[in-house]
């Protein structure tokens, strides 16, 4: 098995100064997705085409953090094709912050029409809120726009000589991985870490979760920094602090693509990542603008909003997208998915819950 390869290749008040809402000229048109009913759908449709409409459209998306390089190139490409197809010239007001915190922001007032987030369970947050009204997971790829893996990304060489996830517990080997109390993608992350040890015991000849417990502590007490967003790991890594950082795979290819001198490495037993996105059909509602954001939704699964995820280096959910990406990525036999684990109601419960697993490895470890 090949384990490594080089592709060479807060608060409501502190979102509000976060968010950053970028008013961009970018957007475009496609169909919709399942609102509360068939029939409040097909109603909907047929008044807003019947209705003249206004010469722009504004769209707020409240993305995660890790996202931003994808959008700034599907926006572009979502208006072009909006404007041809309806006249209308659709505008975008864009945030992108760490998964949890955008949760907490839609939550606490920030009007987002769409929301494309890290993890099922921050979605979740919204429609417990009654933000989301309608079945968001009801579609071919279940409200997912984007996959990956997660990996290890090491220095130009692989100096500390890092194969796999024991390798991060070495004496003198610092290593970067998100909070998971404020990204999706740490939880992700974290999820690969403590399922790993939960497949090596396996291995050995029994699930084990003190012995996963206890593997997810090793690497622990060797993080140097716990930043609150996949980027921002991602950006001190850059400036050059550790040895090695845990992240989604497509962040370690669109490194490299843009000349960092990273190595991936991919551990033998890893997570696949799904990342969801919903229409946050209360905001919709209010700023009368269903039809483009449906549409807007909808082109998110298109083949050309899939080959520029692809292209940043996510595993497409679209099938004949990714049949042409294959050949870009390596998947081990050992790769598990989130129901190995039990699903993210069991995962919340004990591996991030009040007490559960990681708050147990912090307060054991100290803090970072």
């Amino acid at each position: 098995m090949k384990k490594f390869k080089s592709l060479g290749l807060i608060t409501a008040a502190l979102f509000t100064a976060s968010i950053a809402l970028t008013a961009c000229g970018t957007g475009t048109k496609s169909a919709s997705t399942p609102a509360p009913s068939a029939a409040a759908t097909a109603a909907a449709t047929t008044a807003a085409s019947s209705a003249p409409k206004a010469e722009k459209v504004t769209i707020t998306i409240g993305a995660y953090s890790i996202l931003k390089d994808s959008f700034d190139v599907i926006l572009p490409k979502f208006k072009e094709e909006w404007k041809k197809k309806t006249g209308q010239t659709v505008e975008f007001q864009e945030s992108y912050v760490a998964s949890g915190s955008q949760a907490t922001a839609i939550i606490q007032g920030f009007e987002a029409d769409i929301a494309p987030l890290s993890l099922e369970g921050d979605i979740q947050k919204i429609v417990e809120k009654g933000l989301i009204t309608h079945d968001w997971k009801n579609n071919p790829y279940k409200g997912n726009i984007t996959a990956s893996i997660a990996a290890i990304g090491v220095r130009e060489g692989n100096p500390k000589g890092i194969k796999d996830w024991t390798d991060l517990t070495k004496p003198g080997v610092e290593v970067l991985i998100p909070n998971p109390s404020t990204s999706g993608g740490a939880k992700w992350d974290i999820n690969a870490i403590y399922g790993a040890g939960l497949k090596t015991s396996e291995a050995a000849g029994k699930i084990d979760p003190a012995f996963a417990k206890d593997y997810l502590a090793k690497v622990y007490k060797n993080i140097k920094v716990l930043d609150k967003s996949g980027a921002d790991s991602l950006a001190t890594f850059d400036k050059g602090v550790g040895d090695a950082i845990v992240t989604y795979e497509n962040e370690l290819i669109s490194r490299i693509q843009s000349g960092k001198k990273y190595v991936e490495v991919i551990p033998q037993y890893t997570t696949t990542i799904e990342n969801p996105v919903a229409l946050i059909d209360k905001n919709v509602d209010k700023h009368g603008n269903r039809e483009a954001v449906q549409a807007f939704l909808e082109y998110l699964w298109s083949p050309d909003a899939q080959k520029v995820f692809a292209d940043k280096g996510f595993r497409s959910v679209l099938p004949e997208v990714a049949k042409q990406y294959e050949k870009n990525y390596t998947t081990p036999a050992g790769v598990f998915n989130i129901e190995y684990l039990g699903g993210w109601d069991k995962v919340n419960k004990e591996l991030y819950g009040k007490g559960a697993i990681w708050e147990t490895i912090l307060a054991e470890g100290g803090a970072k």
